[in-house]
């Protein structure tokens, strides 16, 4: 499910936008893309320091959408490429998930773990 192009903006400079949706409408947060990693199974496993409000969304109702791109990747129609991901996703605090990230981030205090059900390069 995840491509290489996919893999390659990820060890780029870049932002991913998360967005959820909750009681009080649309919700977003960002982070970087060298933070996301691939679980074994191919979720993305991305660190928690805050992310309150998303992990209350998720609670009530575990879509999300998440964008990610970078400008030093070739994408469809020159430089730079992006990619819009659609798929379920979870709060975990303990577990190989939790663990893979909290070696590398020291500071979070949960997982999101996301199963990608698409994921579609748009530029």
């Amino acid at each position: 499910m995840i491509s290489e192009k996919l893999l390659e903006i990820l060890k780029k400079d870049g932002i991913v936008s998360i967005a959820t949706q909750g009681k009080k409408g649309l919700h977003m947060v960002n982070t970087w893309n060298s933070y996301v990693q691939i679980s074994p199974e191919g979720r993305f496993l991305i660190p928690a320091g805050y992310m309150h409000e998303t992990e209350e969304n998720i609670k009530q109702n575990p879509e999300v959408v998440i964008t990610t791109a970078s400008s030093k990747v070739k994408g469809l129609h020159g430089a730079g490429a992006g990619f819009l991901i659609k798929g379920k996703a979870e709060f975990v605090t303990s577990g190989p998930d939790f663990d893979i990230l909290k070696e590398k981030f020291s500071w979070l205090r949960a997982t999101l773990a996301v199963t990608i059900d698409s994921a579609t390069q748009t530029w």
